[in-house]
Parts: structure tokens; sequence; C-alpha cells
């Protein structure tokens, strides 16, 4: 029997909030939130975003006013959800209206040009149309005559304005000894820690559970890192006149998010996985990891994404490609002078191109026995993930057959595994939808052409781009928070981005919503990505109800009452950390130059390898796979 790739854990950020414990998802359906839970989400936010700060018991403002829980909405809701969502670029990224750039001047001097300047100054070679003449101290006077070309700082009224940030006020690099890390990394460790003691489970247990070459690492971004401490400011340095420095190139590596978990954060020395796929990143990674875990080479995985890629390079780059919706397209959708920046991502809506946005999100699975030893939560479950690509195509960005196969392959399977009844009315999608006019069509004809052949009717499709934007490698990350949050609160997430639904969108057999509204308990969930290239990925993800009844199935009314008993220390120590998050304590995990191995303590032989720090030893023994072909 195969491994059941168990969901036990979720952590992250994104321009939503905090992924643990559903904050981010309570953010986007707030208006549909019981009182208790919205008082929650706004408070945890208020501490996220650095608004209020906890002291004796008392909770205060940036300007030492007490308040309270129960008016914190009243006191500093606006400025909470104001600075949370897609919005207008802040300039703390870059200023929107005057991007820097170099402008080029190509000029011809009518009579001799001279400056005077340091030697050592001078470029190599010389220009032919330079006359240098030595001055005293190192100085020289350049003479120019005729043609030459000039490059100076200038600034650009930038067409984009808009991305999905991390909440206003929210720093990582504040939380940890960050050293000059690219801010990708310096989520991927405040994702990492948040999974972590969000699971309520201690992690050195968890490791000597287990072989240490049964943990897995599975994590990579797209872009790699291209802030300037990253391959941003290697690729700029020396056309700015700056020096490289020793760390840009490494810490840039789209490895970087898988290397710094391993080092960092969980020290682990089992399977590591870096992997991309564009937009499908997270799933691809994923797959990996749901596969090993399956055939029992890994136990424990940990699958992660981020990208943190607001940088006037990248949103160039995309823009140029007509892919980002700019100022101009907008305010011709709208017939308006003004650009409302909140609703600027529009899934299946009249639109004109995608957001973009950062985010790191990282989830922890284990096979379905361990997850019971261990008394872990059940947040659901992973069967498979389906990855296909187009074939032959004319444009490389231009969507294919490939996402008709991962998209029917999982609805084949979720219908095996929980029945018909569950696939036409316990199921749900966590679209793609990029807010393009093509993917509106393309993904939807996907979808309403399934729904057909499996006589599905009203067929709830989330876009959780609406209000995070487009994340790129931790897309379908957030798609999956996106779905434990349906999980959980049983509220559907509408397109409240959009005033109606495009008169080109195939939705007759679905149900395209425009506002949050509640809904029965789901069983599955599917998760889909459509990445440039052919980079298509579909995972059908069960429930926790659904999960819990097939490991009672498997294991039996015994394992689960044991399972129920260890639940509750984990539930316990769940419970510490929600109320030190709420109160903006996070407890990053950086164990920098912690637990390093003495690679002469390693002792072996021929059966097994024990590793200092690890319970468990590796075994070395195996059967001949191949003894048919060895006689």
């Amino acid at each position: 029997m195969s491994a059941l790739p168990v969901i036990v854990a979720m952590g992250g950020i994104n321009a939503a909030g905090r992924t643990s414990f559903n904050q981010g998802f309570r953010r986007i359906v707030l208006d549909a939130l019981p009182q208790q839970q919205r008082q929650e989400t706004l408070l945890g936010l208020a501490s996220l975003m650095n608004l209020v700060r906890h002291e004796d018991d008392q909770l205060l403002t940036k300007d030492n006013d007490v308040i309270t829980p129960d008016n914190v909405e009243a006191k500093l809701g606006e400025q909470i959800l104001a600075g949370t969502l897609i919005r207008r670029i802040e300039k703390s990224f870059f200023d929107v209206d005057a991007t820097h750039w170099q402008q080029k001047i190509s000029a011809n001097a009518g009579a001799p040009v001279r400056f005077v300047t340091k030697a050592r100054q001078l470029p190599t070679p010389l220009p032919s149309n330079w006359q240098v003449t030595e001055l005293e101290k190192g100085q020289v006077e350049v003479t120019i005559e005729g043609e030459f070309e000039i490059k100076h700082d200038t600034y650009r009224d930038n067409p984009i304005k808009a991305a999905g940030q991390f909440p206003t006020g929210f720093d990582p690099a504040a939380l940890y000894n960050s050293r000059y890390q690219p801010r990708g990394l310096q989520a991927t460790i405040f994702a990492a820690s948040d999974a972590i003691h969000s699971s309520g489970l201690d992690w050195q247990k968890v490791m000597n559970s287990v072989a240490p070459d049964q943990i897995g690492t599975y994590s990579a971004s797209v872009a790699g890192q291209v802030n300037a401490e990253g391959l941003g400011g290697l690729f700029k340095a020396r056309l700015l006149g700056e020096r490289v420095s020793t760390k840009q190139l490494a810490l840039g590596l789209n490895t970087m998010s898988t290397d710094f978990i391993n080092a960092y954060v969980t020290g682990n020395v089992g399977t590591t996985f870096t992997t991309s796929g564009a937009c499908a990143t997270f799933l691809y990674n994923l797959r990996a990891a749901v596969q090993d875990i399956k055939a029992g080479r890994t136990r424990v995985a940990i699958v992660a994404s981020s990208e943190c890629a607001i940088e006037p390079e990248i949103l160039e780059g995309f823009g140029n490609m007509s892919a980002l919706a700019n100022e101009d397209n907008l305010k011709k959708l709208d017939n308006s002078d003004t650009v409302d920046y909140r609703r600027t991502s529009r899934p299946f809506g009249e639109n004109c191109g995608f957001t973009i946005g950062e985010g790191a999100q990282l989830t922890i699975l284990m096979d379905d026995a361990l997850a019971l030893e261990l008394g872990a939560d059940i947040l659901g479950s992973v069967p498979d993930v389906f990855v296909n690509a187009d074939g032959y195509k004319k444009s490389i960005t231009a969507p294919g057959p490939g996402n008709y196969i991962t998209m029917a392959k999982s609805v084949a399977l979720a219908q095996a595994i929980v029945g018909d009844e569950s696939i036409k009315q316990r199921s749900f999608i966590l679209a793609h939808g990029s807010s393009t006019p093509q993917n509106r069509v393309t993904e939807s004809a996907i979808y309403d052409r399934i729904a057909s052949a499996y006589d599905i009717n009203d067929w709830p499709v989330v876009a959780p781009k609406a209000f995070v934007g487009h994340t790129i490698a931790p897309a379908s990350g957030d798609q999956l928070a996106f779905a434990l949050g349906v999980f959980s609160d049983n509220i559907m997430p509408g397109v409240t981005t959009i005033d109606k639904v495009a008169d080109d969108v195939f939705a007759e057999r679905l149900n395209i919503a425009l506002e949050h509204a509640s809904c029965e308990p789901q069983d599955v969930a599917f998760i889909n990505s459509k990445g440039f290239g052919g980079n298509n990925a579909t995972a059908p993800v069960l429930s926790p109800a659904v999960t819990k009844h097939m490991l009672t199935t498997r294991h039996g009314d015994d394992a689960i009452a044991q399972h129920a008993e260890r639940n509750k220390g984990v539930k316990q120590q769940q419970q510490v950390y929600f109320e030190r998050a709420q109160k903006g304590q996070f407890d990053l995990i950086y164990r920098f130059g912690e637990g390093l191995i003495d690679e002469n303590e390693i002792a072996f032989d021929t059966m097994q390898m024990t590793i200092p720090g690890f319970d468990k030893p590796i075994k070395l023994s195996v059967d001949n796979p191949y003894a048919d072909m060895s006689k």
C-alpha cells in the first residue's frame, strides 16, 4: 500500500498576512467571519504590522494609547485594511511615480568639451577621440572632440503601480540576524518558523522519529533572489559603478530557499530537492515530496517556495510582455481617470493583466503512520500531483493541452477515492486565475468541459490572485493555504474585485461568485496552476474529514483514539504559539553556526551509518533491485 502524504502544518506570509492558523485566509474573508475570529484576525495583523505592542498585559499603540482587542478595529481597522492585500506599491520598494533609470544621450561636440577628473577614473581603453593632459596630484584634463555618449541618472513614471506586498510595517529582517540576506530568503526563514511552531510538534522529536535520510526539503524560487543583496545587485553593480559583493551570486540562486531551510532551520541531512516550473513551482516541488512519501523514501517532507520580486526590472520585463495590468488599461476598463489599486487583479472578469505579488509558503507533510504516531494535526492530504506539458507551441507563453490532462487526472483520482457525490456536491477549484484576458477564457474552458464530463453543476471556482497577486513560485502555495482555510472555516471566497464574470468566460457549469459565502463542509480542493512555457500542474487535496476517515479505515479505531490522545499535547503547544504570534512574537528559528556536525564522529560499517545528533541510523544494506538482471 502507498503511504498517504498528510498535511500536518502550513506557514508563510503574503499580502494577506501570516499563513498559520488561517490568518491570511481570514483577512480575505474578513467580512464573512464571526465576530471573535474577526477580532483575532485584526489583532494578529496589527501585531504583524507593528501597529501595536504588548507590555505588562496591556495593548499599546505606537502613540502609547491603551487599547483592547475589542476596539482594535475601531482604532486601527482602517490602517490594517489599507496596509494589506493588493495596493499601490509603497516607496520602501521604489517610487512608482519616479522610478530611477539611466538615460543614454548621444551628443556631438560643436566645440571641444573639457573636464577634469582623477587619472585612476579614466576608462580602459581610452576612447579614440579623448585627449588626456596630466595635471598635478593625480588629476588629468580630458578633451573630447566629435561624437560621444552620456548616461545620466533620471526618473520615469512607471505605468505599473500596484502589487501584492507584505503587510505594511512587516519586516522579516528585523525578526532575526538577517545578515544582509535577500528579502526572499528572509521570508523563507519566517515561513519555515511559522510552519514548525504552528505544527505544535517538537522538531527535534520529529527528526529523531525517523532515519535521518527519511526527511526531505523540497523548495525553489523562479527568478532567484532578485533583490539588491542577490542577483539583482550582482547584475547591476558594475553598470552602477559599484562592487560585486562576495554574497550576491551565492545568495541569488533559486536553490537558496531549500539550502536555508536545511542549514539554518531544520538541520536536515536527508533529501534536498529544488525544481522550478514557472508559476507551478510550488506544485512541482510538492509532487516530488508526495512521490517520495508514497514510495517510502521520505517520511517527513518540507515543501516550500518563496519569491520577492517587486523590483523595477521584473515589473518592466512582465510589463513589456503586456502581462501586467497597467494604469492606462485599467482606466480604459473602468472608463475613469483614476485607478482603484485594490482591484487591479480581476480573475475571470474584464481584465488587462496580472498583478505581481511577493510571498513565501511552506507546508509540512508526513506519511500517515508517522502523523498518527506523533499526534500531529491532520489538516488534509495530497494523494498525488499531476504535471503535464503542452507539446508543440507557437508562443512559449501561450496555454496548451497540458492543463486539460492534469485537471482530468486529478478529478479522476479524487472520484476514485471519495466517490461521485463528493466530486459533484463537495469539491471546489483553486484556480490559477492570473487575471489576463487569455487565461480567463482558456482556464474556464477546461473547468467547464471537465464539469460537463462529470456532470458537475455550479462548481465553485476560487481565485486567490484577486487578493494577494501573483507571487510566481509560491502562487500554488497561496492556493493551498486558501484550500485549508475553506476546509477549516467553511467559507467560500468570492472574486470580489470584479463587477461581473466576463462574457467570454465559459461558466455554464461553474460558480464564480462575486461575494464570500458560507458553504457546507467540502471534501476535495483542486489546486491548479498554468505556468509559462507549458508548466501545468494540478493537485487534488483531500479535506481533514476525508483524510481522517481514510486513516481510520487503514489503521483502525484504536490507532485513531491513541492519535487523539497524543494530539492534546500538540494542541496545547499550538495554542502557545498562537498567543505569542498574536503578540508579534514569532520566535524565528535561525541556527547560524549551531549544531554543526563533526564529520570525524560519523560512524558506519557496511550495514548502517550513525550521524551525530540523530537517534536513528541510516541503513546502508539493501537488496539488489536488479537481481533478475544480475545473474
